[in-house]
């Protein structure tokens, strides 16, 4: 149950670096760094957005509108990470060694 655990810590981790990157991408996009007329950034815009938009638009519907910050991709990180310290590595893990 141990390596479980860790795999699936694991895989939130990577999930919070994919957040990372599809906020930094869309803040690219929308300040005109990168164009998505290329395929190639348009291809990585569009797959980290399907990857990590089912998990932001739970929050996104319940948050209030700020204007044009979007804080959803920083409440979700938070969640990870509670879900992965507290839940996780804080109760699961020292119930199982």
């Amino acid at each position: 149950m141990v390596p479980l655990i860790g795999f699936i810590a694991l895989v939130i981790d990577l999930f919070i670096w994919v957040v990372i990157a599809s906020a930094i991408l869309s803040w690219l996009i929308a300040f005109n760094v990168v164009n998505t007329n290329n395929r190639f950034v348009y291809s990585i815009a569009d797959a980290l957005y399907r990857i990590t938009e089912p998990a932001l638009a739970p929050i996104r519907s319940f948050m209030p509108n700020l204007g044009g910050i979007d804080i959803s991709p920083v409440i979700l990180i938070l969640i990870l990470l509670f879900i992965r310290d507290v839940v996780l590595l804080g109760w699961l893990l020292p119930a199982f060694v």
